[in-house]
């Protein structure tokens, strides 16, 4: 749902103002961060069936894999040499900040109702 409404909000506003750091690839960036989504919500289920020790270890290894995949995504993009390279940066720095801030979010509070 999260994706969805990130998707809405980018189609609406790239159709009304036509801003210039809106890059023309950002359908491309929401599917990777709502792929990383869902591997993160099957691999912390996945933990999350090991007990506490295996959801700590699957977290970890997870935050580790995302900055990697990501890391390598840009780099991809760099290499192909595509054209508005700081406005597809800066799109891609800030959905990865929504994400982020969405995962802390919904770990808070997941973790005040197990606690």
């Amino acid at each position: 749902m999260f994706t969805v409404a990130l998707a809405f909000v980018f189609f609406l506003v790239g159709y009304v103002l036509h801003p210039s750091w809106l890059h023309p690839y950002w359908p491309l960036l929401l599917l990777f961060f709502a792929s990383l989504s869902f591997l993160q919500h099957r691999l912390l289920s996945l933990g999350n069936e090991r007990g506490a020790d295996g959801f700590v270890l699957f977290y970890l290894a997870f935050t580790v894999s995302r900055l990697v995949l990501s890391l390598a995504f840009i780099g991809f993009f760099i290499w192909q040499r595509i054209d508005s390279r700081s406005a597809f940066i800066g799109a891609f720095l800030g959905l990865f900040i929504c994400y982020t801030t969405f995962e802390i979010y919904g770990l808070t509070r997941n973790l005040r109702r197990n606690s």
